[in-house]
C-alpha cells in the first residue's frame, strides 16, 4: 500500500494494491476509483484533499489479529 500527497494539485492518491488498472470510475466529482479486470479497487484518488481530509495528521496503525 502506498499513499502519496501532491501538494501542487492538492491531490491524495492511495494505492491499495499494485495491479494493472483497466478502468477508472467516478465515485463523485472529486473522487476516482481505479479498478482491475476483476472489478477490485486498486487505488483511490481524492481531489481537493486538504479540504476533505486531515492530511497533516495522517497515521497508520496495524492492529494484530
Amino acid at each position: 500500500m502506498k499513499v502519496q500527497y501532491f501538494q501542487d494539485t492538492d491531490t491524495l492518491y492511495i494505492e491499495l494494491r499494485a495491479s494493472e488498472i483497466v478502468e477508472t470510475r467516478d465515485l463523485d466529482p472529486n473522487t476516482l476509483l481505479d479498478v482491475d479486470k476483476d472489478g477490485n479497487i486498486c487505488a483511490i484518488t481524492l481531489e481537493h484533499a486538504s479540504e476533505r481530509t486531515d492530511i497533516p495528521h495522517f497515521t497508520f496503525e496495524q492492529v494484530a489479529a
